[in-house]
């Protein structure tokens, strides 16, 4: 079994996915947010762009330590950067997974805040976990849109928008 193959086709469909969401994503509604407790718009669909990048991260690193690190989220200000940003990190990841070995999977990953771990796996535990991230994160984004009257495209099969369903 090639698992970078699946990791890379799996990542392949995420992006085609997110793009047709991301091409939806409206002006005007940066700051929208269903919830006081809920991240603003713009917040999350950095964040879902953001995780594209992960497997480019990830293979040749062994930790992110949030508080000594110099990660600071992307800031979001229009859909063009948020497409440009998104086709950036897949592109990234795409040719870490081509140029990585199933060995490089094996070691171990792991996000901490000052030293102090919140999640450990192996490297193929945190590629995967990142790509079920971008699942949650994309269903949050079709919440927003669905309270804001905008059309949902298909993920794993027709949406109640789509044109095609019933």
């Amino acid at each position: 079994m090639d698992t970078l193959q699946q990791l890379s086709s799996e990542l392949e469909h995420e992006y085609q996915t997110t793009k047709k969401f991301f091409e939806l994503y409206p002006s005007g509604k940066a700051s929208y947010a269903p919830h006081q407790k809920s991240m603003k718009l713009d917040h999350l669909v950095g964040h879902i762009a953001e995780i594209f990048a992960w497997p480019s991260f990830i293979l040749p690193t062994d930790t992110l330590d949030f508080a000594t690190g110099d990660y600071k989220p992307t800031q979001i200000t229009s859909r063009e950067q948020l497409l440009e940003v998104l086709d950036k990190n897949y592109k990234a990841s795409k040719d870490t997974l081509a140029a990585a070995a199933e060995a490089d999977l094996e070691p171990s990953w792991s996000i901490a805040s000052n030293g102090h771990k919140l999640a450990e796996w192996s490297k193929y535990g945190a590629i995967r976990h990142s790509l079920s991230q971008i699942t949650h994160h994309r269903a949050q984004l079709g919440v927003y849109y669905r309270l804001n009257d905008i059309a949902l495209p298909a993920s794993y099969g027709p949406s109640a928008d789509d044109q095609h369903f019933g």
